[in-house]
């Protein structure tokens, strides 16, 4: 891990080594968590950066990053750990033909409860791998026996395996949970959470994040794919592009050797940045080029 970190202005600046342009909102809460210490509750709409956000703190204080997706049915087996069950009949039947019939079965059970057949799944590793980052992502698709099964593993950073015992971090993972508020997380665990939300960026960071991905763009196509994915944002789409659709956008672009941003080439590759097809029939009526004005 790197020294300290400072300040907030301290983390931007690292977080910017790792490709991250955070502003200083973002900063802020961020070093906060680190400092205070406290999970990290980020919550905005799709591609506004909340998982680009624990990618980049992992890299900026070189720290090993440990994911948990979540998704409708998570269970805790699925985040924490589970038994190896094929390995341990393996090893079951192994101990009954080197016994020559005088299994102990006592000793047999006792073999098959070791870390030897422990699958650790993300909460046990960050547990036992910190300092680390924890990402707990996409928290609102879990429902909410997991949200009350996380509450309690974050309140203690610990765990208890009856067959093992408790397992308890050293050091508790920096953890950093998103939503995109698909649904209400409960109030006892944003509590437990320094909150954060992240909007889109505005014209000018938008801008020097594609130069910063990009760097063979120049600044007035950067300008040109930004203004426009700002003008998508403001109508009401389905699917409001983030910055990932934008740098496919000005990605395109440039693969296609385009120095500008004009009405047909953005037809021809409007299918980089809107993915549904009301969403390019509502662009189509708006007009492309009253996207691109200014």
């Amino acid at each position: 891990m790197k020294t300290a970190v400072d300040s907030p202005t301290d983390l931007a600046s690292r977080l910017e080594r790792a490709g991250y342009l955070a502003d200083s909102g973002v900063a802020t809460a961020a070093f906060l968590a680190m400092r205070m210490p406290r999970p990290l509750f980020c919550e905005g709409e799709p591609g506004t950066g909340k998982t680009s956000l624990a990618v980049a703190i992992s890299e900026s204080l070189e720290l090993p990053l440990i994911r948990l997706q979540c998704h409708e049915g998570i269970d805790a087996g699925q985040a924490l750990y589970e038994w190896d069950f094929p390995r341990q009949l393996l090893h079951l039947r192994a101990l009954e033909a080197a016994s020559d019939g005088k299994l102990d079965a006592d000793a047999a059970e006792q073999s098959l409860y070791t870390e030897r057949f422990l699958l650790a799944r993300p909460l046990l590793r960050a547990l036992t791998s910190s300092p680390c980052v924890l990402l707990i992502d996409e928290i609102d698709r879990a429902d909410d026996e997991f949200e009350a099964f996380l509450l309690q593993v974050l309140d203690e950073n610990a765990v208890s395996i009856p067959e093992l015992g408790e397992v308890r971090a050293e050091t508790p993972p920096l953890v950093v949970l998103t939503s995109n508020r698909t649904r209400e997380v409960h109030d006892a665990l944003k509590r437990r959470c320094l909150y954060h939300w992240l909007e889109h960026p505005d014209l000018a960071r938008e801008v020097a994040i594609l130069r910063r991905r990009l760097p063979g763009i120049t600044e007035q196509l950067a300008g040109q794919v930004g203004n426009a994915v700002r003008k998508l944002r403001e109508l009401e789409l389905l699917k409001p592009p983030g910055v990932a659709e934008s740098l496919d956008w000005a990605q395109a672009l440039l693969a296609l050797g385009c120095d500008e941003l004009d009405a047909e080439t953005a037809a021809t590759t409007l299918g980089t940045v809107l993915k549904y097809r009301e969403d390019a029939d509502r662009v189509g009526l708006a007009g492309l080029d009253s996207l691109l004005a200014g």
